[in-house]
């Protein structure tokens, strides 16, 4: 009776302890259409874990975005990429919540922010008001939704902060609700023999295990026999009920025996860990295969706060003459379940199937500085850059320097150097480094240039060279002609390119005035509002439009146009 108990004592703290505990009745969502989401918290991006929830708006933009509760607005951040128009608005009960991808502020929000970019002639901003310059009750519009910076399509990208550390947690803890009763799916499972002397089906590499559906959301594997160190990867995506995208799942845990082994789940996480993600996936795999394969453990490198019990990392000892039942459960938020059973046989076999590894000259030492040179490159990682030693392929041929295929994943900058010396220095101005497309497109890096050295830091491997941009970039108007009356225009549209070193800056002036052109990169569109300032009058309504356009190289092109309207 005693030990029943203490079971069922044991049993409530662990339910109460799991229960997340942040408040379901003060926030109300962002939009006034029922939230259905493109994206979910956690889920698996390049380089980084989503932040937020995407909320659809039926493939609109437009739509009222309201402040999920009372506060003020404590940053405004625009920018060409990324967010794009993003508000964040700070609450009393210590959290943030955040708004990106919006098309235009509220009007009060507006003419605060267009004021702060007139006065530092940008489009370009980030600032923060000070508490009570920007107040807030519930529902308060404070933006339209749109498709702005990153965006591949109009929606909300919608967070919810811990004030204190900015930490993003999970949007749904706070009552608002999405309609889902789907189980997550499996695509894919693996299994990993994790040192030389392991094993799976007699196999050192990763291999892909065959799975039958044995009732609905539950899943068997064939037996697998095997020896040493092992460990499961999953490839999973979750569903809801009114939207067929791949989202992310919520929880995944492994019972080995019926003992919990493993698991970790998307409550909250930090953005100074976000890019350990890379050691959450099978990377190679992914880089290879566009699969996302979650490892079931963790390997050395791996910071990662996701992870609620790890013994041995997740590693699974298999030992001869052994059976291990392995269950793996993979949940959402709304604790939809699907299950995987994995039997085990423990049988010390011949490896007829080793993982070899390519030797090269150039070794990768993780955890110290390494730097390689050949007679113009220079090349210098920082310690900790990569996850893992490695055998780096590292060579110059026809002025091409190759840093290894991108199959291996990069936590930190490092910085790639060219000596120029032999350069004329009167060549030198339009050159840049660029790295190499799959298409055999350069792309620009950021390249700084000293007396007789080009020098770029990146995260990226693979092809790098160095480029030349004699190109300027083009200007053409987009909805007026010169001469051209524009009494009813709203806006003035030119349209602006470079398909070289790409785009660095513009700017616009009407009668030698600086004025606002936004600029949206994915429709190389600049935008100038009317209604922004009151244009100096003339008998005739003359003004004189002039717009400069610089790309990264220096290369400028002005474009010049009258233009009449009426006050």
């Amino acid at each position: 009776m005693r030990f029943t108990l203490y079971l069922l004592i044991l049993l409530f703290s662990a339910a109460a302890f799991g229960q997340k505990k942040y408040p379901k009745d003060v926030f109300r969502a962002p939009l006034d259409i029922p939230t259905v989401l493109a994206g979910t918290f956690g889920e698996l991006r390049s380089d980084h874990f989503h932040s937020g929830v995407d909320i659809k708006t039926q493939q609109r933009e437009g739509l009222a975005v309201k402040s999920i509760g009372p506060g003020y607005i404590s940053r405004i951040k625009i920018s060409h990429w990324g967010f794009g128009k993003a508000l964040y608005v700070t609450h009393p009960n210590g959290y943030t919540s955040v708004y990106a991808h919006l098309q235009k502020f509220s009007p009060e929000i507006e003419a605060y922010i267009k004021k702060k970019q007139y006065a530092k002639k940008s489009y370009t901003i980030q600032t923060y008001p000070e508490k009570g310059a920007l107040n807030l009750k519930k529902g308060d519009i404070i933006a339209y939704s749109g498709n702005t910076g990153g965006s591949s399509g109009p929606h909300l990208h919608f967070e919810i902060r811990k004030t204190g550390n900015s930490n993003p947690i999970n949007p749904l803890f706070f009552g608002i609700d999405v309609e889902d009763d789907k189980r997550p799916v499996v695509k894919s499972v693996f299994a990993y023999s994790l040192n030389e002397t392991s094993q799976v089906n007699q196999s050192n590499k990763p291999i892909q295990l065959n799975l039958r559906e044995s009732s609905e959301g539950t899943f068997v594997a064939e037996r697998i026999f095997a020896h040493g160190k092992i460990g499961f990867g999953v490839n999973t995506v979750d569903r809801q009920n009114l939207a067929y995208n791949n989202n992310g799942i919520y929880k995944v845990e492994t019972l080995v025996n019926g003992i919990p082994y493993f698991n970790y789940d998307f409550e909250t996480f930090s953005f100074g860990e976000t890019r350990f993600i890379n050691t959450l996936i099978d990377y190679t795999r992914y880089k290879l295969h566009k699969e996302r394969i979650q490892r079931l453990f963790k390997t050395p490198a791996n910071e990662l706060s996701i992870y609620n019990k790890a013994i041995d990392n997740g590693i699974i000892n298999v030992k001869d003459s052994s059976t291990y039942n392995i269950k793996i459960k993979i949940k959402d938020i709304k604790d939809n379940t699907t299950t995987i059973y994995i039997p085990v046989t423990g049988r010390k076999q011949p490896i007829l199937i080793a993982d070899t590894i390519r030797k090269t000259p150039y070794r990768i030492k993780a955890n110290e500085r390494n730097i390689f040179k050949d007679s113009s490159v220079t090349i210098n990682f920082s310690k900790n850059t990569f996850y893992k030693d490695f055998y780096l392929d590292f060579k110059s041929e026809n002025d091409t320097t190759t840093l290894h295929t991108p199959i291996e994943a990069v936590h930190k900058n490092f910085s790639v150097l060219f000596d120029v010396k032999d350069i004329p220095k009167e060549e030198r101005e339009q050159l840049f480094i660029a790295s190499l497309s799959k298409s055999g497109i350069p792309i620009y890096h950021g390249t700084v240039k000293e007396e007789n050295t080009f020098r770029t830091r990146t995260k990226t491997l693979g092809k790098y060279f160095l480029a030349k941009d004699t190109v300027p970039p083009t200007i053409l108007a987009d909805n007026f002609k010169d001469e051209q009356w524009l009494t009813n225009f709203k806006y003035l549209k030119v349209k602006i390119g470079d398909d070289v070193s790409g785009i660095k800056s513009y700017k616009g002036t009407i009668d030698g005035q600086w004025v606002l052109f936004e600029y949206e990169p994915k429709k190389s569109m600049l935008s100038f509002n009317f209604n922004d300032i009151t244009l100096a009058t003339t008998k005739k309504a003359k003004h004189k439009l002039k717009i400069v356009v610089t790309d990264n190289v220096g290369n400028n092109t002005t474009f010049e146009s009258t233009f009449y309207r009426k006050k």
